[in-house]
C-alpha cells in the first residue's frame, strides 16, 4: 500500500480508512452470526405478493398441513374416462387401441392399476387441483419403453392428443414435450422452471437412469445443495429409469449411490417423532432431497402427488422402475389411490399367510426397488416360509423407525439381511448399513448388524454378457431366500 501512496493514488489515510471499513464490517457480521435469522423473502422468493412461493413455508418453520393424497374414486373415474378418450374421428394406433381397452378394464373392475395409468391419475388430478405440470426428456411423450405415450398422434392426419389436458373446463395444463440430447441444458432449465413455478409438478426424466452424468454440474452444484448454499428451494422431481435387466453396464444403473452419498441426513441420529406423520414431514423439510424407489403403482402415484400437497418444495429422486411397468405383479387395486391412502416408506411382508408365524421366521430381508419381485418369485417357487422381505420405498430420508419395527417384529430371526442387484460398492447397501445399526440400537435397544447380499465389488456397475447377469440375479435370489 505504500506504493499506492509514493505514486499519489491514495493518501496514508484514505487507505488506513479502508482498512477499518472493512474490518469493522467484518467484525459486526461476524458478533452478529449466531443471532442471524434469514428473512422470508430470501427464502421464499422476492416475486412480490402474489408469488406462489408466498403460500409456502421456510424450512425453519413449523408444519400445519398434513399430506393427503388420496383423492375421491369419482375424481378417479373421471380422470380414467379422459385416458381411455380420444376425440371422434381421431385414428389412433392399432396398438393403441389395444391399451385403451385395457385400462378402461381397469377403471371398470377397480384392479390391475398399471405404473402409466398410476401416473396419469398423479398428474390428471393435480391438473384438476389447479395445479400445471410438465415433463420433459429424450422420449417422454411415448416413454422410452412404449409405456406411457402421454401425448398421441392421429394415424391419419398427425393431429396430437394430450389424454389428461381433456378431463374437464378449466383445468390446468400438462406440458410434455420430447427433448434434445443434453441432459445438462435440459435439467438446467428444467430446475429453473421449478424455481419459478413452484405451484406447478415439475418433471424431467432421463432416456435411462445411466445418461444422468450428463447433467452431474446440475445436480452437485445446484440441486443438491441449492438450498444450503442460496436458500432456494425447488420441487424438482427426476426420473432415472433404473434396473438391472441384462442390457449392460450403460443401461442398468442411475448411480443411486451417488445421490444417497448426498444426502445430508445423519446416519447416526434418529430424527425426532418419526412414528407420526408430522415428524416424518418434518424430516423430509429438513433433508436436502428424498430419494424414493417405489414397488408399486399406487405409491409412485402418492409420491408424485405428495410433491404438491405439503407447504414446502423439496426435490424427489426416484431411480425409476423398467421391469415394473409390465409386471404381473406390479399392479395396484383402485382403492389404494382413495380416502386417506397416502405414501409408504416402508411396505411390510405383504403375503404373511405365505409365511410360518412371526416368532418362527429365520431371516427377515430388506430390500428396494424391482429385485422385491424376484425374491418374491423365488420364495414361493422354493416353497421357503420363514424368510419375511420388507420393501424400503423411501431411502432418503431414511426409515428408521420403521426399519425397527419390522426387526423387532421377528423376535427370533437369526439373520436381518440387505439384498441388492447393484456391486457392493455401489446401490444403497454404504447408505443402508449404518442406518440399520442405528435404528436397531437406538430404537430396539440391541444393534442388529445387517449381512450383505448382492454382486461383489466392482468397477462397472453391470456385466456385459446376458447369460452372466442372469446367473448372477439367480446367485442373488438363491442367497437372500434359500441359503
Amino acid at each position: 500500500m505504500r506504493g499506492w501512496v509514493k505514486v499519489g493514488s491514495f493518501t496514508q489515510a484514505e487507505l488506513d480508512g479502508i482498512v477499518t471499513t472493512v474490518t469493522d464490517t467484518f467484525d459486526d457480521a461476524w458478533d452478529k452470526a449466531d443471532d442471524y435469522e434469514v428473512p422470508n423473502d430470501v427464502w421464499l422468493g422476492t416475486q412480490g405478493a402474489d408469488s406462489p412461493w408466498q403460500k409456502l413455508i421456510t424450512p425453519r418453520q413449523g408444519i400445519n398441513i398434513i399430506e393427503s393424497t388420496g383423492i375421491p374414486m369419482e375424481a378417479l373415474q373421471k380422470v380414467g374416462a379422459a385416458i381411455c378418450t380420444v376425440p371422434d374421428g381421431f385414428e389412433l394406433h392399432k396398438t393403441l387401441k389395444r391399451q385403451v381397452k385395457a385400462k378402461q378394464k381397469m377403471f371398470e373392475t377397480g384392479e390391475g392399476v398399471d405404473w402409466a395409468t398410476a401416473e396419469a391419475l398423479a398428474i390428471g388430478s393435480l391438473l384438476t387441483e389447479g395445479h400445471k405440470a410438465r415433463m420433459t426428456g429424450q422420449d417422454v411423450e411415448r416413454g422410452t419403453f412404449s409405456h406411457r405415450h402421454a401425448l398421441v398422434h392421429d394415424q391419419k392426419t398427425g393431429a396430437k392428443h394430450t389424454f389428461v389436458n381433456h378431463i374437464e373446463p378449466g383445468q390446468e395444463e400438462f406440458y410434455v414435450r420430447n427433448s434434445f440430447l443434453s441432459e445438462y441444458g435440459v435439467l438446467g432449465f428444467e430446475l429453473g422452471y421449478s424455481m419459478e413455478h413452484p405451484d406447478a409438478l415439475v418433471m424431467w426424466e432421463a432416456q435411462f437412469g445411466d445418461f444422468v452424468n450428463g447433467a452431474q454440474i446440475i445436480i452437485d452444484q445446484f440441486l443438491s445443495a441449492g438450498e444450503a448454499k442460496w436458500m432456494r428451494q425447488s420441487g424438482l422431481v427426476m426420473l432415472l429409469p433404473h434396473g438391472y435387466q441384462g442390457a449392460g453396464p450403460e443401461h442398468s444403473s442411475c448411480r443411486i449411490e451417488r445421490f444417497l452419498q448426498n444426502s445430508d441426513e445423519d446416519p447416526d441420529v434418529v430424527p425426532r417423532d418419526l412414528d407420526t406423520l408430522q415428524g416424518q414431514i418434518r424430516a423430509i423439510q429438513k433433508n436436502n432431497w428424498q430419494i424414493v424407489n417405489p414397488t408399486t403403482p399406487a405409491n409412485y402415484f402418492h409420491c408424485l402427488r405428495r410433491q404438491l400437497h405439503r407447504e414446502f418444495r423439496k426435490p424427489l429422486i426416484i431411480p425409476a422402475t423398467k421391469a415394473l411397468l409390465r409386471h404381473k405383479l406390479a399392479v395396484s387395486p383402485l382403492e389404494e389411490f382413495t380416502g386417506d391412502t397416502r405414501f409408504h416408506r416402508v411396505i411390510d411382508e405383504s403375503h404373511p399367510e405365505e409365511l410360518k408365524s412371526d416368532d418362527q421366521v429365520r431371516k427377515v430381508v430388506f430390500c428396494s426397488g424391482k429385485i422385491y419381485y424376484e425374491l418374491l418369485e423365488k420364495r414361493r417357487y422354493e416353497e421357503k416360509d420363514d424368510v419375511a422381505i420388507v420393501r424400503v420405498e423411501q431411502l432418503s430420508p431414511f426409515p428408521f423407525d420403521k426399519v425397527a419395527e419390522n426387526v423387532a417384529k421377528y423376535p427370533n430371526a437369526t439373520e436381518v439381511a440387505w439384498a441388492q442387484e447393484e456391486p457392493k460398492n455401489m446401490g444403497a447397501w454404504m447408505f443402508v448399513h449404518d442406518r440399520i445399526l442405528t435404528a436397531t440400537r437406538e430404537i430396539n435397544g440391541a444393534e442388529v448388524r445387517p449381512t450383505y447380499v448382492g454382486r461383489k465389488t466392482m468397477a462397472s456397475p453391470a456385466e456385459g454378457y446376458g447369460d452372466v447377469h442372469t446367473r448372477e440375479q439367480d446367485r442373488i435370489a438363491h442367497e437372500a431366500i434359500v441359503d
